[in-house]
């Protein structure tokens, strides 16, 4: 627990070398765009696994802060579904993508591999009604490739995120 009774927890992730070479060779590009045109961060494909290089302190995997306690009793399991409410921004502040904008929560399979591993990881830490800032660095993220026109190469996303349920 920080000082500021802000709570503060890491991941570090090892990788695979099969797994990077497999992903590094072929990233699949999966459907499903907001109205506005562009992809939410979480329905762009997963990040390649390739190693990126580290720019100025920052960590490698996630860094979850909470903003608001949830229950601290319900956690996600592998394969339930989550449903949650977030906003995405670039370290620079700038907003690249939000459900709460559109309205929306929107809904992911824990363990399935439909969003980012930042969010894989950093949500199924999450108690219902808990509501935390996700730091994710590129390799939890988008990687050396970004999203063209919407995530730059080697980002550091951060993700404002509420848990808002679970569905079996």
């Amino acid at each position: 627990m920080a000082a500021s009774g802000v709570s503060i927890h890491s991941l570090k992730g090892g990788l695979y070398p099969a797994v990077i070479a497999t992903w590094c060779i072929s990233l699949p590009v999966r459907p499903g765009c907001s109205s506005a045109g562009r992809p939410p961060p979480s329905r762009l494909p997963p990040s390649s696994g390739c190693p990126q290089r580290r720019h100025g302190n920052a960590n490698m995997g996630v860094e979850i802060e909470t903003i608001s306690p949830g229950d601290g009793r319900t956690f996600p399991k592998k394969g339930q579904r989550v449903v949650v409410h977030y906003v995405g921004t670039l370290e620079d502040g700038k907003v690249f993508d939000s459900s709460r904008s559109r309205g929306k929560p929107f809904k992911f399979r824990i363990g399935h591999q439909e969003v980012i591993r930042g969010w894989e990881e950093g949500v199924a830490q999450m108690s219902v009604g808990q509501r935390a800032r996700l730091t994710c660095s590129p390799d939890f993220a988008y990687g050396a490739k970004g999203h063209p026109g919407i995530i730059p190469p080697n980002a550091t996303l951060i993700f404002d995120v509420e848990l808002i349920s679970l569905e079996a």
